[in-house]
């Protein structure tokens, strides 16, 4: 048994660190996932799940249970990494598997994607997952002068409905308007038409909402009370997952639209890419659905809570920013909006205290040591690694006073330092996006799709106030002011 445990050992990579074992416990078969379970949903809530852990096992690495457990999932034990250091082995390649965990420690049904495992199913190793991120690399580099254009139309439907509810109402629920804004942004990209001229028409986002939902219901709540309705969710939610033939219908008309106004796009994955035509358009619908449009949903949102909770004096630094610098530039241009260094902080600091993605996945693919701040631990080939984002990106030995909204935190040489420490992208934030890793293909559209957003607000506007809680898996915000600009640029 010793020589067996020495040999073991010595074929880990070494480390400076003391190794010691992972702690925690998966408790009983069955029984000890629907305990976590019900603890991570309804009787802790989800931060408090995993703050209560690192207090009582004194590690931010230990051992639990994930949803969505039994008899959903065959096995929900994961290796959770809570802070900064450990997270970033979940980004490499060489020790880390991300075949089919995208949603964790179960695979949705493929009939969901046609039958395909699209590519956000795949491993880098894959040789499709080379031709299928390419290919969305490609497509996304020959739009890029439509970006900013394209979403600029769309800020500016959105606004001038924000007003006209808030006139009407006093107030505008922002979701439905940056949903619909988001979901024809999307499918103009890339399929150069405004989907209200198809014949899914304004009906976009409700059918890609429903398909959503259906595949991701074992991973979400609605937050019920008292607890008793909560467990009776948790029976409806995680005992089966929902058939694909309830949105199978709806699925058919985001596939028939895409299918015909995305011919161009499929044109190029099946000539440049050699990608089957059907394939190449499931996985169109899944980047543009559930990539792009899906994140935007939590995105957009989560960007106007976090800047109007840091209130006026942050609205008026911002205002001023972005009408001075627009006025030297003569307007709204790449140049100018990289002159913009409060603004492109604020972004930042927004996809760390709050990443739109909090959850990442990964199996060993060897034997591994992680190593966290001050110890180190052994991970064995073939165990589910699981990092939760928002703690990570608020290590508190990384980060100075980690839980506030810092605008100004990325100015300058030691702020810009800290950008390897924000993860949001499944990447850091320094990296980029190839077809060799699992970094999101438009993580660099994402960040200038925010930057564009507050200098259009801001341009238009001088500060504003909101309501803001949380429904499923995303902010819900409520205008409830909004104040004009009082001099224009």
């Amino acid at each position: 048994m010793s020589s067996s445990s020495s040999s073991s050992s010595s074929s880990l990579p070494s480390t400076k660190l003391p190794v010691k074992p992972i702690p925690g416990d998966y408790g009983l078969h069955f029984f000890g996932p629907i305990r976590d379970r019900l603890a991570y949903f309804y009787n802790e809530g989800r931060d408090k799940f995993f703050a209560n852990r690192i207090q009582k096992y004194q590690s931010t690495v230990f051992k639990t249970n994930m949803p969505p457990g039994p008899p959903i999932a065959s096995c929900s034990h994961v290796i959770c990494l809570l802070d900064a250091i450990s997270f970033s082995v979940l980004f490499d390649a060489s020790k880390v598997e991300k075949r089919d965990v995208l949603d964790g420690t179960f695979l949705p049904s493929l009939a969901y994607t046609g039958g395909h495992r699209v590519c956000a199913y795949l491993d880098p190793s894959e040789p499709k997952h080379t031709s299928l991120k390419s290919f969305f690399l490609s497509t996304l580099a020959a739009r890029h002068h439509k970006f900013v254009p394209f979403f600029q139309i769309g800020l500016s439907e959105l606004f001038n409905e924000l007003e006209a509810q808030i006139s009407t109402k006093k107030e505008a629920y922002f979701n439905t308007l940056s949903d619909t804004m988001s979901f024809n942004y999307v499918f103009r990209l890339f399929c150069n038409k405004n989907p209200r001229e198809t014949k899914i028409g304004s009906q976009g986002p409700k059918l890609v909402d429903k398909w959503l939902l259906f595949q991701l219901a074992p991973l979400g709540s609605l937050g019920l009370s008292p607890k008793i309705l909560g467990y009776f969710e948790d029976i409806l939610l995680r005992t089966f997952s929902f058939p694909f033939f309830l949105v199978k219908s709806d699925y058919k008309k985001l596939y028939d639209v895409f299918y015909e106004f995305g011919s161009s796009v499929l044109d190029e994955a099946e000539n440049e890419f050699g990608i089957e035509r059907d394939e190449a358009c499931h996985n169109l619908i899944f980047l543009a659905g559930f990539n792009a449009y899906g994140g935007m949903k939590v995105l957009f949102p989560g960007l106007i809570k976090w800047v109007a909770l840091a209130g006026q004096t942050l609205h008026r630094r911002l205002a001023d920013e972005i009408r001075a610098v627009i006025k030297a530039e003569g307007g709204v241009t790449l140049s100018a909006l990289n002159k913009m260094v409060l603004a492109k902080s604020v972004i930042y600091e927004y996809l760390r205290i709050d990443p739109p993605v909090p959850f990442q996945y990964g199996k060993a693919k060897v034997d591994l040591v992680v190593e966290s701040h001050d110890v180190a631990f052994e991970i064995k080939k073939g165990e589910m690694i699981f990092g939760y984002q928002p703690f990570a990106t608020k290590d508190p030995k990384i980060f100075v006073n980690p839980e506030e909204f810092v605008a100004d935190r990325f100015v300058g040489e030691e702020g810009e330092k800290l950008l390897k420490y924000v993860y949001w992208s499944n990447e850091r934030e320094t990296e980029d996006s190839t077809a060799e890793n699992k970094a999101c293909a438009g993580k660099n559209l994402v960040v200038l799709l925010c930057r564009v957003l507050l200098v259009e607000f801001f341009l238009r506007y001088d500060t504003f106030q909101v309501e803001a809680s949380t429904f499923m898996f995303a902010p819900s915000v409520t205008f409830k002011s909004l104040t004009k600009a009082s001099s224009s640029t």
